[in-house]
């Protein structure tokens, strides 16, 4: 079990931090990355400070600050919430889809030759597995 533990856990943070590396030369973190994915995920939806939290694959993560940033680079806005002015909603600007297209592009890249490591059953199973120990 522990073995496993041990396993799942350094793998989850050898993903993480290679794809900050693939994305450091854009000068994008991959808590931001995450942003910009769940704002596109949202289809054109604004979304709330604390839906974009609750869509974080890092829970911890200071969703506020990492939006800050955001918005200083241009990659997302903000706007007043019409149906209660003290909400704020967040959406991705058109040069943060710009930007997240060539990232995702760049992660999909990373993430190709490890695809190639596992057949479609192998695939299933482990995602099975992965599901019945989280349940």
């Amino acid at each position: 079990y522990f073995q496993a533990m041990h396993q799942i856990i350094s793998t989850g943070y050898w993903i993480i931090n290679q794809v900050g590396k693939e994305l450091k030369e854009f000068g994008i973190t991959e808590p931001q990355y995450n942003v910009l994915r769940t704002l596109i995920e949202a289809d054109e939806q604004p979304l709330t400070v604390q839906a974009i939290q609750e869509k974080m694959i890092q829970k911890n993560s200071n969703v506020s600050r990492i939006i800050d940033k955001l918005l200083d680079k241009g990659l997302v806005g903000r706007k007043e919430c019409p149906s209660n002015r003290r909400k704020v909603d967040i959406v991705i600007t058109e040069s943060g889809k710009s930007l997240l297209k060539v990232l995702d592009k760049k992660i999909l890249a990373f993430h190709h030759p490890m695809m190639q490591n596992l057949n479609e059953e192998e695939l299933k199973t482990l995602t099975q597995l992965i599901i019945k120990f989280k349940s």
